[in-house]
């Protein structure tokens, strides 16, 4: 007989949802981690009473009322909106590309001027049927834009040029018309109140959880311990590699505790130029405090700066490279996770796939519903 119905490998959203799930329905849950934590990457630690994003900026946002109808269930969320700046050479411009953008850049004021210098520029460069992100890019928001907003920006945080790159990538950006500086298009969006650990916690209340067990380390013990196993880690290493190693983007974080209550006055500013070598700087503090005078009462503050890096084996896997090369390996390692017995593979390295955080617990919540009698 197995000690539990199901053992969740990795006590991030994917692994927390499904093992919540589970509990409801009067399963018992083992959940594992090889961190010393649980979360996942959404791991929040509070520092001079700042609760600290330790792998990267999480924002939530979501269309899915039945996504926010149950996370809501778990942590109370405050009225967060992602209104990022850009920084290049000294010159602050607003994101995403809105009304305050062009004017900055151009001196247009309605909305019909910044449509014709877009049109112009896109126009004197000659593309008609965009290639690459480079194209794509000169298209969306002419040249003067994509010189010193996207470019330096995009190519540090891949690692490639510009026109080496899929259009696809670019098409996520929002471009607006409009004086709207709210970066997602999300009817609900905000940060929890507390931080994301605490959120975590209490997905995970009642359920054992060990940390510090590495899975794959102890497989064959810990799979005799469940009837099905739900993995969240790598599916290439999950294989051993034996197919290859699928690639990824990697951040490393460099993060300072400062004897001032306000650093830049904003959540996130991105540095666009290719000369500055971090990606941006994030100032945790504005991510619960909004714009007013509140974080001032704090008079400590804690940066991040993130610079963006090619993944090696003993790196944090962030983001897949969705390219030709990789999605066929996967497809591969894919196919040889279909004909395990009793294991389920998920989340964003289970499935090799760039998930927000929404996405992953909709999936959760889905896969748990279909398997969880």
């Amino acid at each position: 007989m197995n000690k539990y119905d199901y053992l969740v490998v990795g006590a991030g959203l994917y692994g927390a949802v499904f093992a919540q799930q589970a509990k409801e329905k009067s399963k018992k849950v083992l959940v594992i981690d090889k961190r010393p934590n649980i979360a996942g990457n959404v791991y929040t630690e509070e520092i001079e009473g700042i609760n600290v994003h330790k792998y990267g900026a999480h924002i939530f946002h979501t269309n899915n009322k039945k996504v926010w109808d149950y996370i809501t269930r778990f942590a109370e969320f405050n009225r967060f909106t992602n209104s990022p700046v850009a920084n290049y050479h000294g010159e602050l411009y607003s994101l995403p590309f809105n009304m305050y953008t062009f004017n900055k850049m151009w001196g247009v004021v309605t909305p019909e001027e910044a449509e014709a210098k877009i049109e112009e520029q896109k126009k004197e460069s000659g593309i008609t049927e965009p290639k690459n992100l480079e194209e794509q890019a000169i298209s969306l928001v002419g040249k003067d834009i994509y010189e010193k907003l996207v470019k330096g920006y995009t190519e540090k945080q891949w690692g490639r040029p510009c026109d080496q790159l899929p259009s696809f990538i670019i098409k996520r950006l929002p471009v607006r018309l409009t004086f709207d500086n709210n970066y997602f298009n999300a009817l609900y969006q905000g940060i929890p109140v507390g931080g994301y650990t605490k959120m975590v916690e209490n997905l995970l209340n009642g359920i054992e959880v060990r940390l510090g067990v590495d899975y794959l380390e102890k497989k064959e013990e810990l799979d005799a311990l469940a009837e099905t196993v739900i993995y969240t880690g790598p599916i290439d290493a999950y294989f051993d590699y034996k197919l290859g190693t699928l690639e990824y983007r990697s951040v490393r974080f460099e993060t300072e505790l400062l004897d001032k209550p306000n650093f830049q006055g904003n959540a996130a500013v991105n540095y666009t130029d290719a000369e500055t070598p971090w990606t941006r700087i994030i100032e945790h503090k504005w991510f619960e405090f909004g714009k007013d005078n509140d974080g001032n009462d704090l008079p400590k503050t804690v940066i991040s700066r993130e610079y963006s890096s090619e993944w090696k084996p003993g790196d944090e896997p962030y983001y897949p490279v969705n390219d030709e090369k990789n999605e066929k390996l996967y497809e591969e390692y894919k196919k040889l996770a279909e004909k395990e017995k009793n294991i389920i593979f998920g989340g964003r390295l289970g499935e090799y796939k760039y998930y927000d955080m929404d996405a992953v617990i909709a999936c959760a919540l889905d896969r748990a519903n279909k398997c969880i009698k």
